[in-house]
């Protein structure tokens, strides 16, 4: 057990810390190998949980392939500028349209897709409104909270969601049925506690009249419109996909790359360009993470969790919902929600109550707002602002991710009750 936990903590330090550049796949796939060379895992692990996440991580690049060409067009900085301009210049206003923004995007795109391709929209236009430095971390860190808040509606919107899906067999249709209240609480209570946490800091009035115009954003206006029929399109394919019961990632990746092919036939995009800008290092470390996490569970870990699910379940169905999603939630602000989702499925199969998958979904989405280091999101979140040379120091965002977290991520887990 202490060599699995030494070689996970370890790991898990080189991918935050990324010393000298070195990329998260890379160090994930660096502390795989180690794991089967010092026997903390089989090659036979390697196998098993390369079959649990193939799907999700492919169906995650078909996300970000498809969010990039969008961006490209001009898609979301359209959509960016006219929730703007929609609030008239009532800061409020802005601070609502905004999140509810980050929520669409969040869910039809990913969590990631909106920390990579919202975030510096958001901040350029921040910017150019020259909103003071108090105003503009309130709004960045409300886009940064909403992208994993409202994560939750669909399969598709978080990497936890689809690996968690496939681990249960949890169908497209399914899922968004049970998902659809927690989400939807979980996105008024975000609005409404961070509104209330940063309303001293948002400005009553923001001047927009020298904004650029919606229209102005869009560099293609034909794939803009089709893009409009292609979405919905891809959508109904993953309910037909849903009843033959095939891998979400064949219309995820699949609709992406066809989507990516039509536009480079309208000369919307240089495909080469997308693929190569695609964050293939996901794939590794979506892989290489979770052999060295195996480990753990070979050592006892998963016992250990489901022992306290067995015992939480024991005292009703309230207690073991809201018990199971604070654990994730703990878990994934400490460990990341990334090794923390498939640690608890196991867990919870376990213990015997596949229904808890969801509280252990809404936990792990939720939970990684109250560190840095919680979720992949945040981390490309930070990396986003930095590269635009906006720093935001741990103790500044816990103290905000502490305090809002845990009341929206209580609000959520009721939702499922």
């Amino acid at each position: 057990m202490f060599l699995a936990i030494a070689l996970f903590v370890v790991t898990l330090v080189f991918i935050i810390w990324q010393p000298r550049g070195l990329q998260i796949g890379t160090t994930a796939v660096i502390g795989a190998i180690l794991a089967v060379v010092l026997g903390v895992v089989s090659m036979g692990d390697v196998g098993t949980v390369t079959s649990m996440v193939w799907d999700a991580t492919l169906a995650f690049i078909g996300i970000i392939i498809l969010s990039m060409v969008l961006d490209e067009i001009g898609f979301f900085e359209w959509a960016a500028l006219g929730m703007v301009r929609l609030s008239g210049g009532n800061g409020n206003l802005m601070f609502v349209y905004m999140m509810i923004l980050g929520a669409l995007v969040a869910a039809f795109f990913a969590n990631d897709g909106a920390a990579l391709i919202l975030t510096p929209i958001i901040l350029a236009k921040m910017k150019y409104l020259k909103l003071n430095p108090v105003a503009m971390f309130a709004f960045l860190m409300a886009g940064g909270f909403i992208g994993d808040s409202a994560s939750n509606p669909l399969v598709i919107s978080n990497l936890t969601n689809i690996v968690t899906a496939g681990y249960f067999k949890i169908g497209f249709w399914e899922y968004a049925q049970t998902m659809f209240l927690p989400n939807l609480l979980s996105i008024i209570a975000s609005i409404v506690v961070l509104w209330l946490f940063f309303r001293k800091d948002i400005p009553s009035h923001i001047d927009v009249e020298n904004l650029a115009t919606p229209q102005s954003a869009i560099k293609n206006m034909t794939m803009f419109r089709l893009s409009w029929w292609f979405l919905a399109l891809l959508m109904v394919g993953y309910f037909i996909g849903d009843a033959y019961h095939l891998p979400v990632s064949l219309f995820a990746l699949g609709g992406a790359l066809v989507f990516l092919a039509i536009a480079t036939y309208f000369k919307a995009t240089k495909p080469i360009m997308t693929i190569k800008a695609a964050p293939w290092q996901v794939v590794w470390f979506s892989i290489g993470l979770y052999v060295v996490v195996y480990g753990l569970k070979n050592n006892g870990l998963t016992t250990y969790l489901a022992d306290i699910i067995i015992q939480l379940q024991g005292m009703g169905n309230t207690y073991a919902v809201i018990g199971t999603g604070f654990l994730s939630a703990i878990l994934s602000s400490v460990m990341n929600n990334m090794p923390t989702i498939m640690i608890m499925d196991i867990a919870i199969e376990q213990a015997g109550n596949s229904a808890l998958a969801y509280a252990n979904i809404i936990g792990c989405n939720l939970g990684p707002k109250m560190t840095p280091i919680g979720s992949l999101a945040t981390l490309l979140w930070l990396h986003v602002l930095a590269q635009k040379g906006v720093k935001i120091g741990w103790g500044e965002y816990m103290k905000v991710g502490m305090i809002v977290t845990l009341p929206v991520l209580l609000v959520a887990l009721i939702g499922l009750l």
